[in-house]
């Protein structure tokens, strides 16, 4: 049963917004907010959860980060409208007792951190993550720290918007490897942060990117598609400049991207893009989950991959804020992906080969949430 569940509804728009702590540790919780039309308390409560495992799994304890617990923030309303940051900033005004005291949080599908600075900026709150700051040996220090990192620049892109991706293709690349894929191809549907990263460092580990899709559609090409110059030329919203594709490129409708023929498919948009409707349609070998729940029970039970689930795939984002805060890394690019690497093929590596990937990584985190909240009993609440 989950901590804490909010629901609010904006009084302008009649937007829905929730609001689920699913777990503090040392007194805090983190986990980002998203905005989707669509989003539901359901699929909040369970991402979470989710929350939960992804900071367990990441726990070293000769670290100085302990992880926290997991919480998860949501709206229903479309990030395309033009009200939508009025929205985000009266969900965040409605949210702000918890943000000062208990949920720390960044972006998720829809949102852009900067977006949430600039809203958090006019609420009058210090930071996004304030709740954690008291946890913190030098407060000064650790925010200047996570600033320069947040201001490293890798190749045209900040290095906030890499990390997740870097890890997503980190645990590609593992996968790939355990199952002895020859000159593999991958198709990334998504190429916000975490798909536009993701086909980045796959493409530089010599994985050919046959196929990309965004809100307006796919974009494929058997020989390969030019990702850098794809990438560097996106929108805020990852979308893909169709004038920068060359001629040998094809465009398919939205609905296309399970056609695409690849060896590692890696849903990194929205949670539930492969279902029981569309599950038949997956050819690929390996999946990797860069999107939060991307992949139904329903689904995972007649698809015949190797998945690597999201809350180890995707945690390296949540991971690279604490280990930058709290001093575990430093501020540089090379810190951070060395860092991601290390910890990435570690954990594929204890849940590859079991008969339920998902599962064994479920054991993992609740075994360290277990360790953690006996190490901090007296400060820990369920």
């Amino acid at each position: 049963m989950s901590y804490l569940q909010v629901t609010w509804t904006d009084p302008a728009t009649n937007a829905r917004g929730y609001l689920v702590i699913d777990r503090l540790v040392r007194g805090v919780s983190s986990g980002g907010l998203r905005m989707r039309a669509g989003c539901t308390l359901d699929e909040v409560r369970g991402l979470a959860e989710g929350m939960t495992a992804k900071e367990a799994l990441n726990y070293d304890p000769e670290a100085r980060y302990v992880p926290l617990g997991g919480a998860k923030g949501g709206i229903d309303f479309d990030p395309y409208d033009p009200r939508a940051e009025e929205v985000l900033t009266a969900y965040l005004f409605a949210m702000s007792p918890y943000i000062e005291r208990f949920w720390t949080m960044g972006e998720d599908l829809g949102l852009r951190q900067s977006t949430i600075d600039t809203a958090i900026e006019k609420i009058g709150l210090q930071s996004s993550i304030q709740a954690v700051y008291p946890l913190l040996d030098d407060e000064q220090k650790a925010r200047q720290r996570l600033a320069d990192a947040f201001a490293v620049d890798v190749d045209g892109v900040s290095l906030d918007e890499l990390v997740g991706g870097y890890g997503v293709a980190e645990a590609a690349l593992a996968g790939i490897e355990r199952l002895n894929l020859q000159n593999p191809t991958a198709m990334i549907q998504g190429f916000g942060s975490m798909g536009g990263a993701t086909a980045r460092y796959l493409a530089k580990a010599g994985v050919k990117i046959v196929g990309l899709a965004d809100v307006h559609g796919v974009v494929a090409n058997p020989a390969g598609l030019d990702v850098e110059t794809l990438l560097l030329s996106r929108d805020s919203h990852g979308g893909i400049d169709r004038a920068k594709l060359r001629a040998t490129d094809v465009q398919l409708d939205r609905d296309k991207w399970l056609d695409v023929e690849a060896d590692v498919l890696v849903p990194a948009a929205t949670s539930y893009a492969i279902n029981a409707d569309n599950a038949q349609s997956v050819r690929a070998k390996l999946i990797v989950e860069a999107a939060n729940m991307p992949v139904t029970k329903e689904a995972e039970e007649v698809i015949d991959a190797l998945i690597i689930p999201d809350v180890v795939a995707n945690s390296a984002t949540n991971s690279w804020w604490w280990w930058t805060l709290f001093g575990d890394i430093e501020a540089t690019a090379e810190s951070a992906f060395a860092k991601i690497g290390t910890n990435m093929r570690k954990l594929v590596a204890k849940i590859v080969d079991a008969p339920s990937p998902r599962a064994a990584a479920a054991e993992i985190a609740a075994a360290a949430v277990k360790e953690i909240e006996q190490r901090f009993q007296h400060l820990s609440r369920s």
